[in-house]
C-alpha cells in the first residue's frame, strides 16, 4: 500500500524500456526539469504532438470560454438570421439602388430619398419597394450562410485555449468569409437585382418577375451576364466583411475582457452589430456604387471596373462614390445588427438539440 502512495509521475511520449509502463523512469542524465524542457522550443516537438495541441486548445475552449461554433450550426444558423433580415430590411435596399442608379448626366429623376418612397409607392404602390425581393431573398440565405460557415471555418483553428480570437485575426477571416460569399452567391444575386430594379425604371419594363427576367438575362448574355462587376464585387464583399467581423471582434473582446464566459445581451450585440455596419459603410461605399453601376442595364457603357470608376470621377465628380450613403447606412446598421443577433441565438439554440464536439 504505501508504494500506491509515492509520486509518479507521467512521461509525454514512450519511455526507453518498454518493460517499464508506470513512473517512466529514465536514467539520471536524461532527466531535465520542467523549466528546460519548455525552453526546448516546439523544434522539439514532434508534429504529431503539435497537431494533438491544438485539438486539445479547440476542446479547452469548448469547455473553458466561448464555445467553438460548428461549421453546420454557422450555416444553417447564417441561413435564418440571412432570410429574416432582407425581409425587414428591402425597402431601404430598393431606395439605395435608385438612387445610386439615378445618373447625374441625366436630368435627376428623384430629388432624395422621400421623394424617391413617394414616387415608387404612386406609380406601383407598396409593392414597389418591393420588386426584386425574390433575387435578393433566394440568395440572402445562401449568402449569409456561406459568409459565417467560412468565418467559423476559418476562425476555428485561430483561437486560443479560451475560444479569443484576436482582431488582426478577425480581419483575415472576415475578408476570406467575404471573398467566398462574393463569388459565389453575391455576384450572380446582386446582378439579378440591379437589372431587376433598374428594368422597373424604364418606360416599359421587359421582365415580368424574378424568373422571366433570370431565363431573359441568361438566354440574351449567357451565364456571364450574371457575374457582370465580378472585380467590384469581390473587392466590395472582402472589405465589408473584414470590416465588420473585425470591428464586432474587437467589440466583443473589449466588452468580455478577460472573462471570455461573459454573456453578451441580445441588444449589446445590436449596437456592437450596428457599429460594425457603420463602419463598412463609410469604408467601403465607393466601391458599391462602382459595384452597381457595372451590374446596371447600361454596363456595356463602361470597359472595365476601373474605366467605371473614372468615368463616374470624370463625369459627376467624386461626391458621385458616396450617392446613396445615407439610405445604404440606414439599411446596413439594421441588417447587420439584425443579423448578428438573430444569429447569435440561434445558436445558441442549436446548441441545446445539436451536441458537437
Amino acid at each position: 500500500m504505501s508504494s500506491l502512495l509515492k509520486p509518479f509521475s507521467v512521461c509525454e511520449g514512450p519511455c526507453e524500456s518498454c518493460g517499464v509502463r508506470r513512473g517512466c523512469q529514465s536514467s539520471a542524465p536524461d532527466r531535465q526539469p520542467p523549466s528546460h524542457r519548455s525552453a526546448a522550443g516546439l523544434g522539439a516537438v514532434p508534429a504529431h504532438q503539435r497537431s494533438y495541441a491544438a485539438r486539445r486548445n479547440l476542446a479547452a475552449a469548448a469547455i473553458g470560454g466561448r464555445k467553438i461554433t460548428h461549421p453546420g450550426k454557422a450555416i444553417l444558423a447564417g441561413g435564418i438570421a440571412g432570410g429574416i433580415e432582407i425581409c425587414i430590411t428591402f425597402p431601404t435596399e430598393y431606395v439605395k439602388t435608385q438612387l445610386q442608379l439615378d445618373a447625374r448626366v441625366n436630368p435627376p429623376r428623384y430629388r432624395g430619398i422621400g421623394d424617391c418612397v413617394k414616387l415608387t409607392v404612386q406609380d406601383h404602390g407598396l409593392r414597389g419597394l418591393y420588386r426584386g425581393l425574390s433575387s435578393l431573398l433566394y440568395g440572402s440565405i445562401p449568402k449569409s450562410a456561406v459568409r459565417f460557415g467560412m468565418f467559423e471555418m476559418l476562425s476555428n483553428p485561430m483561437r486560443d485555449a479560451t475560444g479569443r480570437l484576436d482582431n488582426t485575426r478577425s480581419l483575415l477571416c472576415g475578408l476570406g468569409a467575404g471573398i467566398t460569399e462574393a463569388i459565389i452567391v453575391v455576384c450572380p444575386m446582386e446582378t439579378l437585382k440591379v437589372k431587376l430594379i433598374h428594368d422597373q425604371c424604364s418606360l416599359r419594363p421587359r421582365y415580368r418577375g424574378f424568373f422571366h427576367g433570370v431565363s431573359e438575362i441568361i438566354r440574351e448574355q449567357g451565364v456571364r451576364g450574371t457575374y457582370q462587376g465580378l472585380t467590384a464585387t469581390v473587392l466590395k464583399q472582402g472589405t465589408n466583411q473584414a470590416i465588420r467581423f473585425y470591428v464586432m471582434n474587437a467589440l466583443r473582446n473589449w466588452y468580455k475582457g478577460d472573462d471570455s464566459r461573459k454573456e453578451m445581451h441580445p441588444i449589446v450585440t445590436a449596437m456592437f452589430g450596428a457599429t460594425a455596419g457603420a463602419a463598412s459603410v463609410f469604408g467601403n461605399t465607393p466601391l458599391d456604387v462602382v459595384k452597381t453601376r457595372m451590374q446596371g442595364l447600361e454596363a456595356h457603357r463602361y470597359k472595365n471596373t476601373m474605366d467605371c470608376a473614372f468615368q463616374i470621377l470624370k463625369q459627376e465628380g467624386p461626391q458621385a462614390f458616396y450617392k446613396g450613403t445615407v439610405p445604404r447606412l440606414g439599411r446596413v446598421c439594421l441588417d447587420v445588427a439584425i443579423v448578428f443577433v438573430i444569429y447569435e441565438e440561434v445558436v445558441k439554440l442549436l446548441n441545446n438539440v445539436w451536441k458537437t464536439q
